[in-house]
């Protein structure tokens, strides 16, 4: 199971924190994405990190800007969300899938997941 929080209300060029929090003792051993969904939009990918949390990529519309990061005591990942802008308004989620077990690499395909949280809602305002 994954939850997502960390969600809310900001302003253009302020700072957010996403935490995605996995139950049960194999979390650490998935590679995780983090993805976006804005209202009539497809679902994108935006960062992801691989099992080791020695590996990670952000799509090109927030590199520089946001940085994905794992905890492997506290079974979570983060993403750290600076600069942000209203296109960044959507709804996060973070995802992993049976083909991400021990994975180096995490797809930016969002059907190649199959385990999604619940979403968190990021609202920019300018």
């Amino acid at each position: 199971q994954l939850v997502e929080s960390g969600g809310g209300l900001v302003q253009s060029g302020d700072s957010l924190s996403l935490s995605c929090a996995g139950s049960g003792p194999t979390f650490n051993n998935y590679a995780i994405g983090w993805f976006r969904q804005a209202p009539g939009k497809d679902r994108e990918f935006v960062a992801g990190i691989d099992w080791t949390g020695g590996r990670t990529r952000q799509s090109d519309s927030v590199k520089g800007r946001f940085t994905i990061s794992r905890d492997r005591t506290n079974n979570s990942v983060y993403l750290q969300m600076t600069n942000l802008k209203p296109e960044d308004t959507a709804v996060y989620y973070c995802a992993s899938g049976r083909s991400l077990r021990q994975s180096a690499i995490t797809p930016t395909s969002r059907y190649q997941y199959e385990y999604w949280g619940q979403g968190t809602q990021v609202t920019v305002s300018s």
